[in-house]
């Protein structure tokens, strides 16, 4: 159905004070969002001990963070079906009501299984807080001012991997791991009113269909594979129906997931998208740095404690440094990128990544600080800054306008999958290590799990060295923007997101 005419709205030239209003609620949700994940970083060591009995193995408490960036992965492309049926206000509040009651929940938890649980309802409500802020942003500021104001959305997302951690370091040495998810109450609370009076009076004009078959395959089926991998530590290898079983079932649903895809006009994820060549590249280079990077970097915090006898505050400070190095070359990577060909920007972050890795192979249980381990993610972080920026770029920039929506939903979801699946396999990869290298003795417990790690990282090292492949194949000449190709067509606006 074709939409009526409507009168194009004006908007103000500068940054006025309605819409730093509507971008003070967006920061609001993007702070809970993005300080949850980061926080919960330096916590997985205290999971082990938290629930009584042995300590757990790390491959399972990581399930608390592998839940939470799965359920990420679910409601993203749930999001702009649901806020145009729904509107963006109700939606949005919806969202911030889910993670604080997740959140409240996590604090209750009495094991480890419902802390997981919880952990997925939190992330069902993070999920949509970015991709419905920038929606609401996109709405309230115009074309004109987005820059501006993804600046503003920007400081979270840049802060939030530096203080992150250090929050949460803090909040378990001086109170108690309940207190890093009871934080989001309060504001969780504030946000809640201040968008009630902040936001605009919700017009719901549902548009396409949502394709709830294709959500009930992706979601469960990597779920139930991801379950499989994880459970190899504790049955003692891949021969065992814990591990077949779900591996199998959840395997079998992803393909029959994608091979569904192409069939219904609006698809959950549109594969079709594949037949542009950059979004394939920075597709598959995105999943191999995420799963390589994400995955590895979060070992560091779980050493610092494990081995090395660091409190969680002081794990806390000494990773905030990896954040530090992005912050710096984020925006340098996003004036470089208008400029120059991605294929040659993204090379020189990934080296420095690659780098660091393999420095992190040489990791031992007397390892300096400021010798070595600082040193060491900071480089990393500049990495890592000139690497996802351009990547996500690159991909939507040779998109039309109505594809722009479902490009960054495929991007955002594969990011997240990838996360997810470093997380699994790093954590079983370093249990087994734990397992088959017992030290000899109780002094040489930190040695014999620093080789441990060294191990981990030696795969670490070696996937996230082979995105160096997909990543020669990035744009090596200046490339024009299809933005604009198909605006004169018949299709429809397209939203922020799918």
């Amino acid at each position: 159905m074709t939409a009526p005419a409507t009168t194009p709205v004006v908007y103000p030239e500068k940054i006025d004070a309605a819409v730093l209003k509507v971008a003070g609620v967006v920061v609001l949700g993007a702070i809970m969002s993005i300080l949850d994940i980061t926080v919960v970083n330096v916590a997985l060591r205290t999971f082990q001990t938290a629930f009584g009995g042995a300590p757990l193995a790390y491959s399972t408490v990581a399930w608390t963070v592998t839940g939470y960036t799965l359920a990420l992965a679910t409601v993203i492309p749930l999001s702009g079906w649901a806020a145009d049926r729904f509107g963006t206000k109700r939606l949005y509040m919806l969202a911030i009501l889910l993670f604080t009651l997740g959140s409240l929940l996590c604090a209750s938890a009495t094991s480890i299984g419902m802390l997981i649980g919880f952990r997925v309802l939190q992330g069902l409500g993070g999920g949509m807080l970015m991709p419905l802020g920038m929606t609401i942003m996109t709405r309230a500021a115009g074309p004109a001012r987005m820059g501006r104001l993804m600046a503003i959305l920007g400081v979270p997302m840049l802060l939030g991997p530096i203080f992150g951690p250090i929050l949460g370091g803090w909040l378990i040495d001086h109170f108690s791991w309940h207190y890093i998810f009871l934080i989001n109450a309060p504001i969780g609370i504030v946000a809640l009113i201040y968008a009630q009076f902040a936001l605009a009076k919700d017009d719901p004009q549902p548009s396409e269909s949502f394709d709830f078959v294709g959500m009930l395959m992706m979601s469960p089926g990597l779920a139930l594979f991801l379950y499989g991998v994880s459970s190899i530590p504790g049955e003692g290898g891949i021969g065992h129906a814990k591990v077949l079983l779900p591996g199998f079932i959840g395997l079998a649903l992803m393909v029959t997931f994608v091979l569904y895809s192409f069939r219904p006009k609006h698809p959950l994820l549109d594969l079709r998208l594949f037949k542009n060549r950059n979004l394939t590249v920075s597709t598959i280079t995105m999943f191999i740095f995420a799963a390589s990077f994400f995955g590895g970097l979060l070992l560091v915090p779980q050493f610092l404690q494990q081995v090395q006898g660091e409190t969680p505050l002081s794990a806390g400070w000494l990773v905030a440094p990896q954040g530090v190095g992005a912050m710096l070359t984020m925006p340098i990577a996003g004036t470089l990128v208008d400029k120059f060909p991605v294929g040659r920007i993204v090379p020189f972050g990934l080296v420095l990544i690659i780098g660091g890795m393999f420095a992190l192979t040489q990791i031992q249980a007397d390892s300096s600080h400021w010798g070595f381990l600082i040193p060491v993610l900071f480089v990393m972080g500049l990495g890592m800054g000139g690497t996802m920026m351009p990547i996500f770029t690159t991909a939507l920039k040779t998109l039309t306008h109505h594809e722009v929506a479902r490009g960054s939903t495929l991007l955002n979801i594969t990011q997240q999958i990838a996360s997810s699946v470093g997380v699994a396999l790093f954590s079983v990869v370093l249990t087994n290590a734990l397992k088959d290298n017992p030290p000899s003795s109780p002094a040489q417990a930190p040695v014999a799990a620093a080789a441990a790690f060294a191990h981990t990282y030696w795969w670490a090292a070696i996937l996230v060295s082979l995105t160096l492949i997909p990543a020669f194949f990035l744009p090596r000449k200046r490339e024009g923007a299809h933005l604009l190709d198909d605006q004169d067509g018949t299709e429809s606006a397209a939203v922020l997101m799918h």
